[in-house]
């Protein structure tokens, strides 16, 4: 959290309560949570209930590179990097929701490739894999 913090204040921006336990909620998971998952956590715990309160904290933690959102389930996950620019690839159990950062340089240098051959130019991409982790694959996962 004073990581965090100190890289907020270099940005010229604060980690207020809200946008601190939204933080350390996302730290807890060790999964991707929606607004409203998070929302819940918050209100229980006095932040209020308005869902204004979780997006607006969620959204600031991705803007200032604590926390990515993974488009495919809606969620947010805490950035396991922060600190380090970088654009990973989203390893999302189907089973369980844990998410996984892995490195995607290359895969996205090759979508570069690819995309320039057709006189395309990327400037966003998020990858996403969906699939099973280890302990949901161990135990046999649907």
């Amino acid at each position: 959290m004073d990581e965090a913090a100190a890289r907020l204040t270099e940005q010229g921006a604060r980690l207020t309560p809200v946008r601190r336990r939204t933080l350390e909620i996302l730290l807890e998971s060790h999964r991707a949570m929606g607004a409203y998952e998070v929302l819940d956590r918050l209100a229980a715990e006095g932040f209020g209930r308005q869902p204004p309160v979780a997006y607006r904290a969620l959204e600031f933690l991705v803007t200032h590179g604590l926390a990515h959102r993974l488009q495919r389930l809606n969620a947010f996950a805490a950035c396991l990097h922060p600190g380090h620019d970088h654009h990973p690839a989203f390893l999302i159990c189907r089973s369980c929701d844990k998410v996984a950062e892995a490195a995607a340089a290359p895969i996205r240098d090759a979508l570069t490739a690819v995309a320039a051959k057709g006189g395309f130019r990327v400037e966003r991409a998020t990858i996403e894999a969906l699939g099973l982790c280890a302990t949901c694959a161990a135990e046999g996962g649907a």
